[in-house]
């Protein structure tokens, strides 16, 4: 089995993990990773995360050119612009998950800091996220909003659609989108509750200790 084979098994196995675990739904989300080339694997316009097909994704080459598989995600423009600011980047997921979108419909929500710092986990693996306001899905706008943030945030909320979150592989992006929708889910549980964050120092602490990129 090639690494790419590999890989294909791989992202399909971790979108069907979401899909079955309500985290996306219907023909909602993309996902790609890089190949050991340079080039992408995209998960096609309109399939479900349920029932990708390793040998039907969206095969892009080093160059971006579009060489194999069915016609990619319409939201491109999200990913590459991930992959061209961050280098660290060898995966993008975007889902269409509940509670971080339905947090994203209610006022007060830090744009520069959407996720309140309720456990360490979340800054661990994500940092800072940034609201973005609402685009027309597919809209070109979205990445050019990525690509603004120059490459300092490793994830974004797309206010009134869903997160999107740039990782070193389909492991750790997987892992990381699912920690922004579990502490979006913790804080419309504890809204109203007066729940208590980390404190400032906690935090600082946290991000000192695990090498987080904070304050961009």
């Amino acid at each position: 089995m090639t690494e790419e084979t590999r890989l294909r098994e791989q992202l399909c196995l971790l979108a069907k993990s979401l899909y079955d675990r309500g985290l996306t739904h219907g023909s909602t989300g993309n996902i790609s990773a890089r190949t050991p080339d340079g080039g992408l694997l995209v998960s096609p316009t309109g399939s479900s995360f349920g029932r990708l097909d390793p040998g039907r994704l969206s095969r892009f080459d080093a160059a971006g050119q579009h060489i194999d598989g069915d016609k990619p995600t319409k939201e491109m423009p999200l990913h590459t612009a991930f992959y061209d600011t961050r280098g660290t980047a060898g995966a993008v997921v975007h889902l269409h998950s509940c509670h971080s979108v339905a947090l994203s419909l209610l006022p007060g929500v830090d744009e520069e800091n959407f996720l309140p710092a309720y456990t360490p986990y979340g800054i661990m693996q994500l940092g800072r996220v940034k609201l973005l306001p609402f685009f027309v899905p597919g809209d070109p706008a979205m990445g050019q909003a990525v690509r603004g943030l120059a490459g300092k945030r490793s994830a974004v909320m797309l206010a009134n659609h869903g997160p999107v979150v740039a990782g070193k592989d389909v492991e750790a992006a997987c892992n990381a989108i699912e920690e922004l929708e579990a502490t979006a889910r913790l804080a419309l549980i504890t809204r109203g509750m007066g729940a208590e964050p980390l404190t400032g120092g906690q935090v600082r602490s946290v991000v000192k200790t695990f090498d987080v990129e904070w304050d961009a």
